[in-house]
This record gives structure tokens, C-alpha cells and sequence, in this order.
């Protein structure tokens, strides 16, 4: 554990400790079960976020204009969430931090405007947007005002998107309307056993469906993280969460105008040997794609996204040279790194928040095609395929492939590929560049030789071998410009680092629209 990781996980255990009294009226009882669940209060949420001494807060004194159904005889200072502005290793952030105490943390029209607030301040001064929820969802005592409070905060994150990195951390419950707001964010991070997320929780479901679930099974951060892909990150506790919110942070920029923060790098022998003995010499052995990720980066420096879901393709921020780049990678050890609707919809989501904050993105090729199969195609592969194509045809950002092994079919196009935009194509000497795998090739196209040979099978590997030879390697798509260059393995680290300083003011416009209309 960094010495950083360690600061921040003293300090979740001292807050724990305390008992103090509630800065937002809920005195000490409600601290102490707010603890008891093995959770912080919203302060004690913002305080581990920022930067020691640095937050500001704003509307503090508010309270709710409510009236009826008892909402008059209780007033809390603040109306149940925590706002204002403060730093991360510096740099402005603005946050809000739902208090469950109060009201169950339920949505009220001020409790709404309060967000807001902090959200148009954000887009004005170009800074990110984190949120801490924590909630019940909209307060019903309060009617419809708590329904177009939520409106209101919708309408924000989608006029915010691209503009500034929105980041949710779910911290406790998030039901019905109030799941709509992180899931219009950038990225989700989930407590295990403490936060869950769905639009109708277990009671609603047994009722309509007749389906026994608990809340974790439902919408729990394991079910999110693994099944769903709503949640990018599965976190063990409250300072884990809060912990990698402060990673990512490292990452990204202040807004879409900016380029993200650089860290400290000083050149050296940039070849990687241990790059040469990744590929088996069997090609259908599968690797760990990651292997080749940690072999061409900065040290300690790769920060996945989206680890549980769709685990064939890999996708995460790390820095080479000092520089925050995105990386997505097919993933050999898993389904053979083929595209398959979930791999292509994280893949294209990851690819447009690059380039929505100006972060180069680096494709590590293995890919043996798209899944074929009857639940793929009712399920709609082509439409969700497509949205990964687009992704990567739409990105104006410096894009560089490196195919390390497979680049067969539509699959070739799609990843990145010099005919969609990209900047710089790379191949190692194991590159097998084709329409579909040897085998299956010769099978169709020598199929009348094969079939009247004395021996089939012979005839078979011979024609194999044949189109082995003559289109599954790097050496035609470089012969075309397709390739830039056939490279060692171990030489990529050096080639990427100056590939993306040669394209570090690179300058691409989109033709001038309103918007395109991705296949959704």
C-alpha cells in the first residue's frame, strides 16, 4: 500500500472513532448509528476527500420550505446534504455529500438546489463534480417540488457532460429517480454491503415479479461491478471508495479546455525486454494483456476501470513519460479477447470519456473477432459493436495501436485501425493480420482441393500453412501503410513514448455539425 493509501486509511479509522456532534443537527445518536453501519457522515466523507483545511461550504443555514405531513416541526441546518468547494492534491474540485441522518438523505426542492448550485459553479469555473450519495430518494412528504428537484440536477449532468468530469460514489442507498443522476456521470464507485443502487428495491420486485432477492443481490456493489457494469469501481469500505476517487483524480483534467496533470518522469533505458516472451509460441495459448499494459507503462502507474465487468477487454488510465494516457486492450486470458456486446459498450464509453478530456488513448490489439451466437445477435451485437466503431471514428485525440497478436475480421476495423483515424499503427513480428483465423480460411477457400485429396487432412495443413504465409502476418498491412512499422516487443515503450510526444499538438476538427447520432 502507498504511503498515501496508508494517511488516507488512518484517517478513516480516527473519524470512526469520534463521536462528535453532527454539524448538520443530527446530534450524537444519529453519528453513532451512522456508524454502527459501518459508514461515515456526510462531513466526515468530505473531510477524507480534500485537501486538509480547504473546504468551503456553502448554504449551510438553508432548511426546507416543507409544510405538511409533519415537515414543519423538523428543521436541520443545511436540509440533509453538504455542499461547497474545496482542493485534491491542490486542484479545485466542487463536491456534494448526501446526509442519511437527515431525513433518510431524501431529495427535497432545497436539498435540490443546493446541488445545483455547486454544479453550475462548476461548469462556470471548469472544475470536477463529485458527489457523495447517500439517499433515500425524493422526500414524498414533499410532492412533486422533490421530483423536479431531481429534473433539475438531470438536466445539469447532461448540460456538465464533457464539460467537466462528473465523478458518484455511492455510499449508501441510491433508489428510483436518484440513480439516474451517477448514472449520467463519468464514473460510479460503489461500497460492498453498505450501497446499493437500483430503480424499484426488493419489496416492489417480490410484489410485480414475484422474485425473492435481498438488496445486495439486487443492486449491491458486487452485482454492479460484475454483472450490470453500472459501477466502475467496487470498493471494500468507505476509505477505499474516497482512496480511488483521489487516484483517478490524478488522471484526468480540471475540465475539457485543460490537458490532464503530468507527474514527474525522467528518461532512461526505455526497452523492455520481458515484452519479447509474453506471446506463447502457440497461438490459440491465451496471456494476460495486462502483462504487456504493466511492460510498456510508467511504474505503478496503471489504474484499471472497470476490472469485474466484461473482463475480456481491459480498459484504465496510467502515465507513460509522466503523460496520463487511456489504454484499452483486448484481453486473451478471457473469452480469447473477442468483442462481445458488453466488451464493446465499456470499451466505447471509456474511448469517449478520453476523448472528451483531451487523455491520448492507446489500443493493445489481440482480437479474434466478434462473438458469434444467437444471444449475441438478439441482443443486438451489431448495434453495440457499432457504438465502439464510432467511439473510435469520433475521437479527434492522438490514438495509437499496437497489434501484439490477432487482427482478424470487422474486429481489425473496429479496434482502432489506421482506416478509422488512427494516428500511429504498430505490430509485433507475431501479428496475424486476415479476414478470419488460417484454418478457417483454407477451409473455404481450398475446399473443393481439400475435399478430393487423397489426403483431406494433409491437403488441409498444407493450405494452413499457405495462407499462413501469405496473409496472416504483419508484413502485407505494412507493405499497404496500414502499419507504420513492425516493431520488437521490446522496443514499444520506446516507439510509444516518442509516437505520442510527435502527436502532442496534434490538431483534428470534427466536419461541423450539431451532433452525431450514435447507434444506441
Amino acid at each position: 500500500m502507498e504511503a498515501n493509501d496508508k494517511s488516507i486509511q488512518k484517517k478513516f479509522d480516527e473519524l470512526k472513532k469520534l463521536n462528535r456532534e453532527a454539524l448538520l443537527g443530527g446530534g450524537e445518536k444519529r453519528i453513532e448509528q451512522q456508524h454502527k453501519r459501518g459508514k461515515l457522515t456526510a462531513r466526515e466523507r468530505v473531510e477524507l476527500l480534500l485537501d486538509e483545511g480547504s473546504f468551503e461550504e456553502l448554504g449551510k443555514l438553508v432548511v426546507h420550505r416543507g409544510r405538511d405531513f409533519g415537515l414543519d416541526a423538523e428543521h436541520y441546518l443545511g436540509d440533509g446534504v453538504v455542499t461547497g468547494y474545496g482542493t485534491i492534491n491542490g486542484r479545485l474540485v466542487y463536491v456534494f455529500s448526501q446526509d442519511f441522518t437527515v431525513f433518510g438523505g431524501s431529495l427535497s426542492e432545497t436539498h435540490a438546489e443546493k446541488i445545483v448550485k455547486v454544479m453550475d459553479l462548476a461548469m462556470k469555473n471548469g472544475a470536477p463534480v463529485i458527489g457523495l450519495n447517500d439517499s433515500g430518494g425524493a422526500r414524498i412528504q414533499e410532492g412533486v417540488v422533490s421530483l423536479g428537484g431531481y429534473a433539475d440536477i438531470f438536466y445539469r449532468n447532461v448540460m456538465a457532460s464533457g464539460v467537466v468530469p462528473q465523478i458518484s460514489a455511492i455510499m449508501g442507498p441510491c433508489a428510483g429517480g436518484a440513480v439516474y443522476s451517477p448514472a449520467m456521470t463519468d464514473f460510479i464507485l460503489m461500497v460492498e454491503n453498505t450501497s446499493f443502487m437500483f430503480v424499484t428495491g426488493p419489496n416492489v420486485v417480490k410484489t410485480v415479479t414475484h422474485e425473492t432477492v435481498t438488496a445486495e443481490e439486487l443492486g449491491g456493489a458486487s452485482t454492479h461491478s460484475t454483472k450490470s457494469g453500472v459501477t466502475h469501481f467496487s470498493c471494500a469500505n468507505e476509505a477505499e471508495c474516497i482512496n480511488d476517487i483521489k487516484k483517478l483524480m490524478r488522471y484526468i483534467p480540471q475540465n475539457c479546455e485543460e490537458d490532464a496533470p503530468r507527474v514527474p518522469y525522467t528518461p532512461g533505458d526505455e526497452k523492455r525486454p520481458a515484452l519479447n516472451d509474453i506471446i506463447p509460441a502457440n497461438p490459440n495459448q491465451p496471456y494476460d494483456m495486462r502483462d504487456v499494459i504493466l511492460g510498456v507503462v510508467d511504474e505503478n502507474s496503471f489504474f484499471e476501470v472497470h476490472k469485474n465487468f466484461a473482463e475480456n477487454i481491459v480498459v484504465g488510465f496510467a502515465h507513460l513519460a509522466g503523460r496520463s494516457i487511456g489504454i484499452v486492450g483486448n484481453q486473451p486470458a478471457s473469452l480469447a479477447g473477442v468483442l462481445d456486446i458488453d466488451s464493446s459498450v465499456k470499451a466505447a464509453r471509456f474511448v469517449r470519456f478520453c476523448d472528451s478530456f483531451n487523455i491520448p488513448l492507446l489500443v493493445l490489439e489481440d482480437v479474434p473477432g466478434f462473438l458469434p451466437g444467437t444471444d449475441q445477435e438478439w441482443n443486438a451485437i451489431i448495434t453495440n459493436g457499432a457504438k465502439l466503431l464510432y467511439a473510435f471514428s469520433e475521437a479527434t485525440v492522438p490514438r495509437v495501436t499496437v497489434i501484439t497478436r490477432k487482427a482478424y475480421g470487422g474486429a481489425y476495423d473496429v479496434m482502432n485501425s489506421k482506416h478509422i483515424g488512427a494516428d500511429m499503427n504498430y505490430a509485433w513480428p507475431t501479428a496475424e493480420i486476415a479476414v478470419m483465423g488460417a484454418k478457417g480460411a483454407a477451409e473455404i477457400i481450398f475446399k473443393k482441393e481439400i475435399s478430393e485429396a487423397a489426403n483431406p487432412e494433409a491437403k488441409l495443413n498444407e493450405k494452413v500453412d499457405e495462407y499462413t504465409q501469405k496473409f496472416a502476418t504483419p508484413y502485407g498491412a505494412a507493405q499497404r501503410g496500414y502499419i507504420d512499422e513492425v516493431i520488437f516487443p521490446e522496443q514499444t515503450r520506446e516507439k510509444l513514448i516518442r509516437a505520442f510526444q510527435m502527436l502532442e499538438n496534434k490538431v483534428a476538427t470534427l466536419p461541423k455539425k450539431k451532433h452525431g447520432n450514435i447507434p444506441l
